[in-house]
């Protein structure tokens, strides 16, 4: 039946409006239609474009979407399974400012012009512990300079995770880039700068996020910007 429901899922969002699937030699060969053209022929405005990338079945994307429809959204997975309930959902509910892609998230700059973008969320993200995989991470310093190519001047990252590991990892990195976070908490639910400077961080919780909190996990959540490369 599992496999039966993933085949009908794939099916089914493979013809959403609000669902892109690009193969991998049409990307390299022609090159993906809305790169730098998202406001333009995708949103049809000038709002801001805020990304989630690993967005799994697209809750925290649909939600920011649905709470914020001056600013438009896209959630980027490689599951396209997963992505399939975030993509109903916003048909079901009329958004026409979210849109979600399947794909790798190294391949990010295949997707946005430089500057395209006006923030980034990661949410719940695999911590990849086994040390080999340290270099999969999504806050390595390789995908932080994708990142940093894609976004606006201001380069503003968001970062929520139960990972210790993850979170004690991606503090390293921007200490040795010399990035001073601008918000840091070990627990969403407890920090009274969460409740005063981002509620949405607790307003909005992913399918995994509520599987982690009935295991009695923390919360930990990071907002830092990227500091510019010497030439930009």
């Amino acid at each position: 039946m599992g496999k039966k429901n993933k085949k009908k899922k794939f099916a089914e969002v493979e013809s959403f409006p609000n669902f892109f699937q690009p193969g991998y030699f049409d990307l390299q060969e022609k090159g993906f239609p809305l790169k730098g053209k998202w406001n333009k022929e995708y949103f049809q405005n000038g709002n801001p474009i805020i990304a989630e990338f690993g967005c799994g079945k697209g809750d925290y994307t649909y939600n920011l979407a649905k709470k914020n429809p001056n600013k438009n959204y896209i959630g980027m997975d490689l599951k396209g399974n997963r992505i399939w309930k975030g993509a109903k959902d916003s048909i079901n509910d009329g958004l026409t400012n979210v849109a979600f892609v399947r794909g790798q998230v190294q391949h990010v700059q295949e997707y946005f012009e430089p500057g395209e973008l006006s923030e980034i969320w990661i949410t719940f993200p695999d911590p990849q512990l086994e040390k080999p995989r340290h270099r999969k991470r999504f806050t390595h310093p390789a995908f932080l300079e994708r990142y940093r190519n894609i976004l606006a001047q201001d380069h503003l990252i968001h970062l929520k995770t139960d990972s210790d590991v993850f979170f004690d990892y991606t503090l390293e990195i921007l200490k040795e880039e010399g990035i001073e976070p601008i918000i840091c908490s070990y627990d969403v639910y407890t920090d009274p700068e969460i409740e005063e400077n981002a509620p949405e961080v607790k307003e909005i919780q992913t399918f995994y996020e509520r599987m982690w909190l009935a295991e009695g996990r923390l919360i930990k959540y990071l907002r830092f910007c990227l500091k510019p490369t010497n030439n930009g």
